[in-house]
């Protein structure tokens, strides 16, 4: 008798896993088919902006700003005096950007910044970093988004509000002192004299 009960307890234990699975799974379908098109557009670009870091290139000084900002925008985008932490969300942004960027100029101190002020551009090194650091902050976005559209609650918790305020600061910061030693590094070149 005891070795018929065996086979149904597997039986049912396997088929509550293969429903929870399958309860997930239609989640995630209704999840990514619910979210907007201009969000897969906004990766699409982010891929696309991330693969281009990955080789050395030189480009126009206004060009560096533009990634950087696009972070930055995507990050504040998701954050708001009226949720959990107050007005206090923009203090500790603020924090985790200055960390960040700290971390990032003495990290890079020496690698040498090529700059032709003449010629109005930089070379950029080429790495895969500011790609890995866009995916970070759109999948932290994307997360928050549908973590707090399925539990409302955890907008009003102060650690979960702290925790990524803290993380896109973290993430923004790198950005911020990546940009500030290709900005010192333009400073400290002599403007070219006309000719």
């Amino acid at each position: 008798m005891s070795s018929h009960r065996a086979p149904r307890r597997r039986r049912a234990r396997h088929s509550g896993t293969t429903l929870t699975s399958q309860a997930e799974r239609i989640m995630i379908a209704q999840i990514v088919s619910h979210t907007p098109t201009y969000v897969w557009a906004l990766l699409a670009f982010l891929l696309y902006r991330g693969a281009l870091a990955s080789r050395d290139r030189e480009l126009a000084m206004r060009a560096l700003f533009v990634i950087p900002a696009v972070m930055i925008g995507l990050s504040l985008s998701s954050m708001s005096g009226h949720g959990a932490l107050g007005g206090g969300v923009w203090a500790v942004w603020l924090l985790g950007v200055l960390a960040g960027a700290v971390v990032t100029w003495r990290l890079g101190s020496g690698i040498p910044v090529v700059v032709d002020r003449a010629a109005g551009t930089v070379l950029q090194r080429g790495s895969w970093a500011p790609l890995l650091l866009m995916i970070a902050i759109f999948c932290t976005k994307y997360a928050v988004a549908v973590t707090t559209a399925m539990h409302p609650e955890l907008a009003q918790n102060p650690a979960f509000a702290t925790a990524v305020t803290l993380l896109f600061g973290l993430f923004n910061g790198v950005f911020v002192g990546r940009l500030a030693r290709y900005v010192a590094a333009w400073m400290a070149q002599p403007e070219p004299v006309a000719a």
